[in-house]
């Protein structure tokens, strides 16, 4: 009973921070937000790995997040630019938001009656995190929001996955496209500087 409520507990913190990573523009906030996301993530994957394999999930997204961070504060001020061509309404991406939280709330009884031995508040989780995740991708333009995007995509992956395979091999190898997706969006981010000519 303790561990469902805390199942449906990590649901609510990935939807509040996924929500929040589409809604705020400060890479700050973001930032908080991702590292919640995967704290959250990581409670809802402990329900069929180990302890121990369920972290991985967490340090790793931690360290794409500082591998982002610390390039991001390199960056000068002025880098952090306003997307003047994409939807930028908090009203159009809230209503959106509630389009995925119905689209999950409709989706997870059914799955969860197609798959047996998937719960609930994993079925729901996976489809907030990758819904919301291909929002943000949707709806932006700038590398780091876009790298946020794919890493919420693949944990939403990683989540639903987790209650089929629990191979060691596989969440070592989810571990490396997590962190390679880290330092390939802290590579763009310096690539994407204009070259100072002086």
């Amino acid at each position: 009973m303790l561990a469902q409520v805390l199942a449906w507990v990590a649901v609510g913190v990935v939807a509040v921070t996924a929500t929040g990573i589409l809604l705020t523009r400060d890479w700050r906030w973001n930032l908080g937000f991702m590292a919640a996301q995967y704290l959250g993530g990581a409670i809802l994957t402990s329900a069929y790995w180990p302890v121990g394999m369920a972290s991985t999930l967490l340090v790793t997204g931690w360290m794409s997040i500082a591998a982002l961070g610390m390039t991001l504060t390199a960056l000068p001020p002025q880098f952090d630019s306003t997307e003047e061509s994409w939807p930028q309404g908090r009203l159009f991406r809230l209503f959106m938001t509630g389009m995925v939280v119905v689209l999950a709330t409709g989706l997870t009884p059914r799955i969860e009656n197609f798959m047996a031995g998937v719960d609930a508040p994993v079925i729901a989780g996976s489809i907030l995190l990758a819904g919301l995740g291909f929002l943000q991708l949707g709806t932006s333009s700038q590398i780091v929001r876009i790298i946020l995007g794919l890493l919420t995509v693949l944990t939403g992956f990683e989540v639903f996955y987790a209650a089929v395979e629990g191979s060691i091999l596989v969440a070592g190898m989810l571990s490396i496209v997590i962190l390679g997706l880290g330092l390939v969006g802290a590579y763009l981010l310096n690539a994407s500087l204009p070259e100072d000519t002086s």
